[in-house]
């Protein structure tokens, strides 16, 4: 949170490139969080977040910039899609459900933080739990029953440490976890029997026989479980949902509309009307206990091709009171995130073909080339922003990923202009001679 809106953007800047009028909305918002923090309790609980629409074609960052931003101070994040949502009486999601969401996203959060300060702890007496279980398997097995079993639990200790043990075999006590029953599909309601009985039922457990390296996995998570107190876990869940969390809306568009009196816009314009309070600033019944929503970050997206922000319900408009506007991707940015972006697409094809002994090495014109059929397709197909680049990028790299094996030397593989301009002329002749609906054309 003490980042400052200049280091925020030099942040996001990294993993997205362009839309600068974006990114100084939400590190402003996010910035205003820290400065409120710091202000005496009267003052800052009337002070509350200014949420923002985002407004431009699919493809160009949108939600990027929203998960980078939550990732970036830890906050608890989770992307919604209005579509989902029905108006109250229908059969659907309810709004209520997105912070239902973010409380568990929070608590996952929180408690993933509290199991690494416990970890090292857990790891040192699960490494006894598994030394005893393979010294007790080992004494039994012994024909000799003099073995002096201190010597035995001297040498599992010093393979265990060494990692000689990974790939050995040891039978464990876990707990048998109970499966979630789904009450109302696509409601995102579920209830966990062993919850509602809660202490009647002593927990049941089973013995099951893993390798080493997955039975610590599996034990090192039940002891920080034991180590971790739970209350104290879901009370900063909520703390941090409600005072740091961020809701990302995307197509909102798709339920912007002025009814008429009748049809699916008046369907729209009450999925608007029950966000609304939740927007606003109302409290949600979770299974953790209350949560406020005053203090919830809200970012909302969309296309908005067909209608504008303005046919959204005039008291939601008022809660999102920045409004900016995402460009559309040229053929310099497309360059741009090839090249500038940390572990973009081609650093990624590059690193997953090297598995494979293929060390592919990309010309400037290749790159250049790439941009520009994925600028060209955009306009003439359908806008659908850097997601054009894996679409070119498959296509160039079809037959190199199809043909490796690993079963050779590393080999130095060159793509130039001329490669990516054969490769993707040749992907789309094939597409185009495949038949339609299976039957061959007799021409």
């Amino acid at each position: 949170m003490e980042f400052t809106p200049k280091e925020i953007c030099e942040q996001l800047d990294r993993r997205i490139i362009g839309q600068k009028e974006a990114k100084r909305a939400v590190a402003i918002s996010l910035r205003n969080r820290y400065r409120r923090s710091s202000l005496p309790k009267e003052l800052r609980d009337e002070i509350t977040p200014k949420n923002i629409i985002m407004k431009g074609p699919t493809g160009v960052g949108k939600t990027e910039i929203a998960r980078r931003l939550a990732k970036l101070v830890r906050a608890p994040f989770v992307k919604v899609e209005a579509t989902k949502f029905t108006e109250i009486g229908y059969v659907g999601r309810d709004v209520e459900s997105m912070i239902r969401d973010l409380v568990e996203a929070s608590i996952r959060l929180v408690k993933n933080e509290k199991f690494d300060e416990v970890k090292v702890k857990a790891e040192d007496i699960v490494r006894e739990k598994i030394i005893n279980a393979m010294a007790y398997a080992r004494k039994k097995a012994e024909i000799n029953t003099d073995t002096d079993e201190s010597m035995i639990r001297a040498k599992l200790r010093e393979d265990y440490d060494a990692g000689k043990l990974e790939t050995e075999m040891v039978e464990i006590d876990i707990a048998d976890a109970p499966k979630q029953m789904n009450m109302m599909p696509g409601m995102g309601m579920e209830i966990n029997i062993s919850e509602m009985l809660g202490g009647v039922l002593p927990q049941r457990r089973k013995k099951k026989k893993l390798q080493v390296r997955d039975a610590r996995k599996i034990l090192v998570s039940e002891e920080c479980e034991k180590l971790v107190d739970t209350d104290s876990v879901n009370a900063e869940g909520i703390r941090r949902a409600e005072q740091d969390g961020i809701i990302f809306i995307d197509e909102i568009d798709k339920i912007a509309g002025k009814g008429g009196g009748h049809g699916p816009e008046v369907s729209r314009e009450g999925v608007q009307r029950d966000i609304l309070p939740i927007v606003e600033g109302s409290t949600v019944t979770t299974k953790y206990g209350p949560i406020k929503t005053d203090y919830i970050l809200f970012i909302s997206a969309g296309a908005f091709s067909f209608n504008n922000v303005s046919d959204l319900i005039p008291e939601l408009q008022g809660r999102f009171p920045v409004v900016v506007e995402l460009d559309s991707l040229t053929k310099k940015d497309f360059v741009d995130i090839l090249t500038k972006t940390e572990n973009s697409l081609i650093k990624q094809y590059t690193e997953m073909l090297k598995v494979d002994n293929i060390n592919l090495i990309f010309k400037p014109d290749a790159i250049e080339e790439i941009a520009s059929i994925a600028a060209k397709e955009n306009e003439t197909i359908e806008n659908i922003g850097a997601r054009r680049l894996h679409t070119v990028l498959e296509a160039t790299l079809e037959d190199i990923s199809f043909n490796a094996t690993g079963n050779h030397p590393m080999t130095d593989v060159v793509i130039d202009k001329d490669y990516v301009v054969t490769h993707c002329a040749e992907s789309k002749k094939r597409k185009k001679s495949k038949p339609r609906f299976g039957f061959v054309n007799e021409e």
